[in-house]
């Protein structure tokens, strides 16, 4: 089903491939991962250095961006070379940016994903524990 084409019955299970690949592009990590393989390959080391991140990071990204089939791994002697899978990554990528241009980055004020949620989630975490009746300890919110 396209993205485009409405609502109808079952759209959930029809909309589970975008609504995956959209999950996979929601990393900064990835993003910024994608962001290098688009300048061409590159070897976990590469990218470990690139992004100052350990190599068990970068290849647990590398293995989900492999998993959404966004990228691929060519292998060279005991080395790996990740490339991107498809130009049209790029298009994806560079109409997001065009959007966020175009609405001046308001995402970034969205209350459930903009740049405030992530803050608002650290201190709600703190507001979910509580003392527990009578004993002094501190226990999660039911």
């Amino acid at each position: 089903m396209p993205i485009m084409s409405g609502a109808a019955p079952g759209f959930r299970e029809q909309l589970a491939p975008a609504v995956a690949l959209f999950r996979g592009l929601s990393d900064p990590t990835r993003l910024v991962i994608l962001q290098r393989l688009a300048v061409g390959e590159a070897r976990v080391v590469d990218l470990t250095t690139a992004l100052d991140m350990a190599q068990s990071s970068v290849s647990a990204h590398l293995a989900c961006l492999r998993d959404c089939g966004l990228i691929t791994a060519r292998p060279e002697g005991r080395q790996m070379f990740y490339s991107l899978t498809r130009p049209e990554l790029l298009d994806v990528l560079a109409s997001a940016e065009t959007l966020l241009e175009a609405t001046d980055n308001a995402v970034a004020l969205c209350p459930n994903y903009g740049a405030t949620a992530s803050k608002q989630e650290k201190a709600t975490a703190g507001r979910r524990e509580r003392p527990s009746a009578g004993d002094g300890t501190r226990g999660q919110d039911d």
